[in-house]
């Protein structure tokens, strides 16, 4: 027994995770009312990185800043550019494909009990309502936009504390750091239990109807993850940028693509951050920032299931409206976080750019609601592992700039 153990404790975190994602398909399919309890050590996984992340947020926001120095240079004007870029391409990229490979919708019913908002100023009022959200409650719900918000006021305050109040910030962070990395080690345990419960409550059959819809979904999102993101990469540190793309795909998107929460992937993508050798005050910040605004994927859904709409309905599009479609989709997905039920919610909103009625809009909904458990999956997924490859690719071009040799291979 202990030779087994030693031989797991051996093995990547990624080889773990795959051994756990084989075994959950195994009892999925072949005992699936035995193997029920498996379940819940999902649920327990998502629970205590939903959990622990607010608090990895405050205090790691909070200490980065109230101990950066004067003087000390962050790349944070280069992140937020690479989330708003990545975000707009993808957006567009999704337009064009969607030209391209029309697909239309049976609609029959929407989506029941949901209330899109009415329209961009709903979306942006509802962002800022969430910066000024009571800390306490920002934390208890997971409201990121108002931890950020709060954990970098409190980090300005703080630049003034005594060096051992900043030192006392400081072991708080990296205690509550320590507790995420021992979350983290019981990801494949988590995930196992995690893509049970996905075969056995969802299956695949309700998603064969939507293949092509499917299809143009995730062709778009993997043509971004695989040939825009390492354009946009390449660009900025002069070099093969797959090496550093397939290592945020490999560790940040397997574990997005399960618990299928940019918010629960934040643990996940700072200690790959921390991995990579990267600046602990950047990426402090832009990591959870880019949880709240960096969703190639939402404007991948967003325009795609739009133009669906727009097919199936026979509305002709001419190409100054499908821009202004690309960049409604990158505004949306920006503001796709402040909204309850993220970016399938907002498809009513850029609905409405062509006078589709809102009762056709939330049919579209339902039929997002459908596919939703591969379909957020995949965006998910994107925008999380984005998050990590932005923030890298900002910091490597300086290291580039600087001289200094940038080996992705040779991270831990």
């Amino acid at each position: 027994m202990k030779s087994i153990l030693k031989k797991w404790g051996q093995l990547s975190l990624v080889k773990q995770i795959i051994v756990g994602l084989v075994i959950g398909i195994i009892l999925a399919i072949t005992i699936p009312e035995a193997a029920k309890p498996v379940a819940l050590l999902g649920s327990l996984f998502v629970g205590a990185l939903k959990a622990i992340a607010p608090v990895l947020v405050l205090f790691l926001v909070m200490s980065a800043i109230a101990q950066h120095k004067s003087g000390h240079k962050t790349n944070m004007k280069s992140v937020i550019f690479l989330y708003l870029l990545g975000t707009f391409l993808a957006g567009l990229i999704a337009v064009i494909v969607s030209f391209i490979f029309p697909v239309g919708l049976t609609l029959t019913k929407g989506a029941e009990g949901v209330t899109p908002p009415s329209g961009v100023v709903e979306v942006l009022k509802s962002l800022l309502l969430s910066v000024v959200d009571n800390p306490v409650s920002a934390i208890s719900n997971a409201n990121y936009i108002g931890i950020l918000a709060w954990a970098i006021l409190l980090g300005l305050a703080l630049r003034s504390a005594a060096d051992t109040t900043k030192t006392m910030i400081a072991n708080f962070s990296d205690a509550v750091s320590k507790l995420v990395t021992w979350v983290i080690k019981l990801a494949p345990l988590g995930i196992m239990g995690l893509v049970f419960e996905s075969i056995t409550a969802n299956g695949l059959e309700a998603l064969l109807g939507y293949g092509k819809l499917l299809a143009i979904l995730i062709g778009c999102m993997l043509f971004v993850a695989l040939v825009i993101n390492p354009i946009i990469v390449f660009v900025y540190i002069k070099q093969n940028p797959y090496p550093l793309v397939f290592k945020c795909l490999k560790e940040s998107a397997i574990t997005a693509f399960f618990t299928r929460s940019s918010a629960s992937n934040i643990p996940v993508n700072m200690r790959l951050c921390e991995n990579l050798g990267l600046n602990k005050d950047s990426y402090s910040v832009s990591i959870p920032l880019g949880a709240t605004i960096n969703m190639a994927g939402a404007a991948v859904t967003i325009s795609v299931l739009t133009l669906a709409a727009v097919h199936t309905l026979g509305i002709q599009v001419d190409i100054p409206t499908a821009i202004i479609l690309s960049v409604l989709s990158a505004v949306c997905a920006c503001g796709a976080s402040g909204v309850a039920g993220g970016s399938l919610l907002l498809i009513p909103l850029a609905c409405s750019l062509f006078g589709i009625p809102a009762e056709i809009a939330m049919q579209v909904v339902g039929v997002g609601f459908i596919i939703g458990v591969l379909q957020d999956s995949f965006e998910t997924a994107l925008n999380s592992s984005t998050d990590v490859l932005f923030t890298a690719a900002a910091e490597f071009k300086e290291w580039r700039k600087e001289g200094k040799t940038i080996d992705i291979n040779k991270a831990a």
